[in-house]
This record gives C-alpha cells, structure tokens and sequence, in this order.
C-alpha cells in the first residue's frame, strides 16, 4: 500500500536506516545533553521546585536555557509576563530554527510540524543542518527518520537525566561545578562541527556579541549575538560564494 507523502508511518529498511545515520551521528553530543540535563534538574528543585512541578517543567517545557532563566524570576515573584517575555527572548532563535527547517517539513499537518518542532534544540539543528542544509531535495522521507533519529534518543534521555537530577541533585558535593562541566561539554560538541569560513566567522561573533552583551536584561545579549551571528554568517558565505571562481 503506498503510503502518503505527508504521513509518518511506520519505518521501513531505508526509513530504519536513516534512523541510525541520524543516531550515530549525533551519538557524540548525547554525553553533553545528559550533563546538560542533569544540571537542569538539579536546578530546578535547588531553586526551590517540588519535584513534581520540576518533572511537570522537565517535560513541558523541554529547554534547559529557558528553565534556568525562568527559575530565578519565578523564585522572585516576577510577573507572568516577564517570565514569558524572558524565556521568549532566550528562545527566539528557534524562530530562526524552524524557518530554516521548514521547507523539510511543510507538507506535514500542523499537529505534525507542532511536534517536530516541540523536539528541536539547538544541536538537532546544527547535526540536520550539516548533513542536509545544501540537500537540492528537500522534504524526502530519509530527512524526517534522520532527524527523528537524532530526537527521539535525545529526548528520553534529556528526561531521564533530567530526572535524575530532580531526585537525585542533593547528593552531589556542592564544590563540583555542574554548569561550567555542562557549558565545556556543549563546547566540545559544537567546536569540532565547526568545518568552513562561514560558519567559523558565525561562531566567533555570536561569542563575542553574547560577551559584550552580557550586561543587558532578560539575556538580551544572547538574542542580539544570535541574530549578529548569523548576519555574520550569510556576509561571509556571500563573501565566499563571490571569490569562488
């Protein structure tokens, strides 16, 4: 029977396939997401959480940047408003995400794409990119399953670790620096895809803006370095596309 090109049905040998491509590929960031997940965890109940309202936000809300920056606002009494307005601007490169990600995904139903997207992160983005972002077919089924491959894992173990954090963060000797093991973790992930000009320029932008930024409210300056970093990035592909012979 053929299936629908806007369905998700069950995988076949190629769809499997492309499952594990997408597995094996990201399986070098998955230590970095575990650390990542853990220190979020632990956050949340060190700020003052039940565990319950922490596994609920764990499992909702499934970004650690926006969790931790909501965390202190929350414990303050801020406004709902800020609180939102708050882990919108942290967030707001996900726009920039799924725009870039749309045309592989468009010809699923709105359920559909609402739930691709709810799995995204940043790494996903950067491992799909690489692999498919100069891909001249956009939308074919490998895509879905590769990209699948990578969220699916991350997921039950950004929950699992998340988990252990909540229930299990009071016994780590408060000396040991979780965030910055977490933070050198994500950098060692990242650095090694750091392959042309274009995206190198991007990179050393976006860090030196989030930098000089950092004074400003509502992590201001991580929406104002995302927003540099990729400007920095199209120039310099444009600049490298017009020295190409």
């Amino acid at each position: 029977m053929a299936h629908s090109r806007s369905s998700i049905s069950w995988p076949d040998a190629r769809a499997r396939r492309s499952f594990a491509v997408g597995f094996g590929e990201a399986a070098s960031a998955l230590a970095a997401l575990c650390i990542w997940a853990f220190v979020t965890g632990f956050a949340m109940v060190s700020y003052g959480l039940s565990e319950g309202m922490a596994v609920l936000m764990s499992v909702l809300v499934y970004a650690g940047s926006a969790q931790l920056t909501a965390l202190p606002l929350m414990m303050a009494g801020a406004p709902l408003w800020l609180i939102f307005a708050a882990g919108f601007v942290v967030n707001i490169r996900f726009i920039i995400f799924g725009a870039a990600l749309q045309p592989y995904f468009r010809k699923y139903s709105w359920p559909k794409r609402l739930a691709l997207g709810y799995w995204c992160s940043d790494l996903v983005f950067v491992f799909f990119m690489t692999r498919y972002g100069d891909a001249r077919r956009k939308g074919t089924r490998g895509q879905l399953w590769y990209y699948l491959g990578i969220i699916v894992p991350g997921w039950f173990l950004w929950q699992f670790f998340s988990l252990l954090g909540i229930y299990m963060g009071a016994f780590v000797p408060p000396e040991w620096s979780l965030e910055f093991a977490a933070t050198l973790a994500l950098m060692g992930v990242a650095i090694p895809l750091v392959k042309a000009m274009p995206m190198a320029v991007s990179v050393l932008v976006t860090g030196a803006v989030a930098w000089l930024g950092q004074p400003l409210p509502l992590r201001l300056g991580l929406a104002v370095a995302i927003v540099a970093g990729v400007a920095a990035g199209v120039l310099a592909e444009r600049h490298k596309a017009r020295r190409a012979p």
